[in-house]
C-alpha cells in the first residue's frame, strides 16, 4: 500500500512540475529508436542478403518479423502495463532492446536474426504504448499534453523518416549489422535516465489480468496483419497461405471483443468504441498511417528506380516531409486550441490529397522543387492529422484506461501501415502489368517476370539485351510512372474519405476547465426544474463559473 502511494505522490510531483518535460524528452529517445528500427533496416537488406544469403522467405521474415510481433502484443503489453506499472514495462522494454540489437548486430546465420528481430518487436510493443500511456498520466492538463503530444509524433516521424537516411549512411560507411549496433549505447545511457527520472503509474486493476483475452487479441492482430502483408507482397487473396490467417485473426479478434464485453473486468472498456470522436480518431489514424507508408514505399522505388538516386541521396529527398511534420507537430497545440479537432483533421487531411494530386505531376525527369513543395505539404497536412487524431483519441479515453487506449492507437497505426503497403501496393501492380504485356521482340516468359516489379523488370532487360532489353526497359519505366499516377488518385480518395470521416469529430477542443463549466451549467438547470429548495448552498451560480472557466483558458 505504501509502495502505491509513493508512487502516486511521485507521479503528482513531477505532474505539477517543470519535470514533466524532462520525462516527455525520456519519452520521445524511447520512442524514436523503436521508429527507427521500423524503417532503418530497408536500405541494408543488400548487403545483408550478399553477406548472409537467405533465402526469399527467410528475407522476408527478416524484414517482417519486427512490425508483426510488435503490432501483435501492443495491446497485450499496454494493458499488462495497466495493470502492474507502465514504467516497470518500459524499463523492461528497454532491456530486450539492447539485448536483441546486439544479438541482431552479431547474427551469423538467417535464423538467429530472424529471432532477433523477433525479440526487437517484443521490446518494441513494450515501450511504445508505455511511452503515449505515461504522457497521459504525466500531463493531465489537456492543453499541455496537446503540446506533448505534437512532439511526441513528431518525433515518431523524424523516426521513421529518418531511418533510410541514416541506414543508407551506417552501411555506406561500415557493415549492415551497425544499423542495430547504434541502439546499443543509447539504451545503455536510458535505461539508467529511465528508472531514475520516469514517474511510476497504473490503472484501476480491479480484477485479475484476462491472460487468455490478451493472448486472443496478440493471436488476431498478428494472424490480420500477417494476412494483410501477405496481400500487399503480391499473393492472392484467396490462396490458403493468405486466407487462413486473415480468417483466423478476424475470428479471434471478434471473440475477443464479446470476451471483452461479457466480463465484469475487461482488458479494454469497449464503451470506448461508442464514443463517436474515439472511434473516428481510430479511424482517421488507419487512412493516414495508410497513405503515408504506402506512398512512402512507391516514392522510395521511384526515387531510386526511375530517377537513379542512390539510397542515401533518396532518404535525402525526404527529408523536406520529415522537417515539415516536425513543424506540424511543433505548432500542433496551438492550432488545435484555435480551430478544434474536425477542422484540423479534415483540413489536414484535405491537404495531403493536395500534395498528392500535386504529386501527379512526377514524370519520367527529376522534378527536385516539385517533389519537395509535394513532400513538405505532404509531410505536414498528415502529421496534422495524426496529431489531432492521436490527441483527440487519449483525451476520450480515461487515464485508468491510458495504456489500453494507447495500445489501441498504436495498433491502429501498424495496421494502417500494413494495409497501406498491401492496398496502394495492389493498385500499383495491376497499374503496372498490364504495360508490360504484348512487347514486340520481347518473349512472353520475360514479360511475365518483368510484370512482378520494376526492379525485376531492369534485371529481365539487362539480361535479354539489345533492342529487346531496350525496349523492355523503357516499357517497364513508363508503365511505373503510369501505375505512379493512377496509385496517387487512389491514395487522394482515401484521404479525401478521412476529411469526410473526421466530421464526427468535435468542432471544439474541450478542456478541463470548460468541461467543468458545461457541468455546473447542467446542474444549475436541474436544480432550477427542481425549484429553489433543491439549491446547494455555497455552490457557484453558472455565470460565476463560465467565467472561471474563461480565465482558466
Amino acid at each position: 500500500m505504501s509502495g502505491t502511494t509513493t508512487a502516486g505522490s511521485r507521479l503528482r510531483a513531477v505532474a505539477g512540475g517543470t519535470n514533466r518535460w524532462v520525462v516527455l524528452l525520456v519519452l520521445c529517445v524511447s520512442l524514436l529508436l523503436v521508429a527507427l528500427d521500423a524503417t532503418i533496416l530497408h536500405v541494408a537488406v543488400p548487403s545483408l542478403t550478399e553477406d548472409l544469403r537467405p533465402s526469399s522467405t527467410a528475407l522476408l521474415w527478416i524484414v517482417d518479423a519486427y512490425p508483426l510481433v510488435c503490432a501483435a502484443l501492443l495491446i497485450l503489453f499496454g494493458t499488462l502495463g495497466d495493470r502492474v506499472g507502465r514504467r516497470r514495462i518500459l524499463l523492461l522494454g528497454y532491456a530486450l532492446f539492447g539485448v536483441a540489437s546486439a544479438v541482431a548486430a552479431l547474427a551469423t546465420q538467417p535464423g538467429v536474426l530472424i529471432g532477433a528481430r523477433a525479440l526487437l518487436g517484443v521490446g518494441g510493443a513494450m515501450i511504445m504504448p508505455a511511452t503515449l500511456s505515461i504522457l497521459r498520466a504525466v500531463f493531465p492538463d489537456r492543453r499541455e499534453r496537446a503540446t506533448a503530444i505534437g512532439i511526441w509524433t513528431a518525433v515518431a516521424a523524424v523516426g521513421a523518416a529518418t531511418g533510410p537516411v541514416l541506414g543508407g549512411f551506417l552501411v555506406q560507411h561500415f557493415w549492415w549489422g551497425s544499423v542495430f549496433l547504434i541502439n546499443i549505447p543509447l539504451m545503455m545511457l536510458i535505461l539508467p535516465l529511465g528508472r531514475w527520472l520516469l514517474p511510476e503509474s497504473k490503472g484501476s486493476g480491479d480484477g485479475p489480468w484476462d491472460v487468455l483475452g490478451a493472448l486472443m487479441a496478440a493471436a488476431g492482430v498478428l494472424g490480420v496483419v500477417l494476412g494483410v502483408k501477405r496481400v500487399g507482397s503480391g499473393e492472392p487473396l484467396l490462396s490458403l497461405a493468405t486466407a487462413l490467417p486473415l480468417l483466423l485473426g478476424a475470428a479471434l479478434l471478434v471473440l475477443f471483443v464479446r470476451r471483452q464485453k461479457r466480463r465484469r473486468h475487461p482488458l479494454i472498456d469497449m464503451r470506448l468504441f461508442s464514443r463517436a470522436a474515439f472511434t473516428t480518431s481510430v479511424g482517421c489514424i488507419v487512412l493516414a498511417m495508410l497513405a503515408l507508408v504506402g506512398l512512402e514505399l512507391i516514392a522510395v522505388q521511384y526515387l531510386q528506380l526511375v530517377l537513379g538516386l542512390s539510397p542515401l541521396e533518396t532518404g535525402l529527398r525526404l527529408l523536406p516531409l520529415t522537417f515539415a511534420a516536425m513543424a506540424a507537430g511543433a505548432t500542433g497545440s496551438w492550432t488545435l486550441a484555435r480551430i478544434g479537432p474536425r477542422r484540423m483533421v479534415g483540413w489536414g487531411f484535405v491537404l495531403t490529397a493536395g500534395a498528392v494530386l500535386l504529386l501527379i505531376l512526377m514524370g519520367h525527369h527529376d522534378r527536385p522543387v516539385l517533389l519537395t513543395v509535394g513532400f513538405v505539404l505532404l509531410g505536414f497536412g498528415l502529421q496534422t492529422t495524426l496529431f489531432a487524431a492521436y490527441e483527440s483519441m487519449l483525451s476520450e479515453a480515461p487515464a485508468e484506461s491510458a495504456g489500453g487506449a494507447a495500445a489501441i492507437g498504436e495498433t491502429s497505426y501498424q495496421l494502417g501501415a500494413g494495409m497501406g503497403i498491401a492496398l496502394l501496393g495492389s493498385v500499383m501492380n495491376a497499374a503496372y502489368a498490364p504495360g508490360l504485356a504484348a512487347i514486340p521482340g520481347v518473349p512472353a516468359g520475360a514479360s511475365a517476370a518483368a510484370a512482378n516489379s520494376l526492379g525485376e523488370a531492369y534485371q529481365v532487360a539487362a539480361q535479354l539485351g539489345g533492342p529487346a532489353g531496350a525496349a523492355l526497359h523503357a516499357a517497364a519505366r513508363h508503365s511505373f510512372v503510369h501505375g505512379l499516377h493512377v496509385t496517387l488518385l487512389v491514395s487522394a480518395g482515401l484521404l479525401l474519405a478521412g476529411a469526410v470521416m473526421a466530421l464526427r469529430l468535435p468542432r471544439v477542443m474541450e478542456t478541463a476547465a470548460a468541461a467543468e463549466c458545461a457541468s455546473a451549467l447542467r446542474e444549475w438547470a436541474a436544480e432550477s426544474a427542481a425549484g429553489p429548495q433543491a439549491r446547494v448552498p455555497g455552490r457557484r451560480e453558472p455565470v460565476e463559473a463560465a467565467r472561471s472557466g474563461r480565465a482558466a483558458h
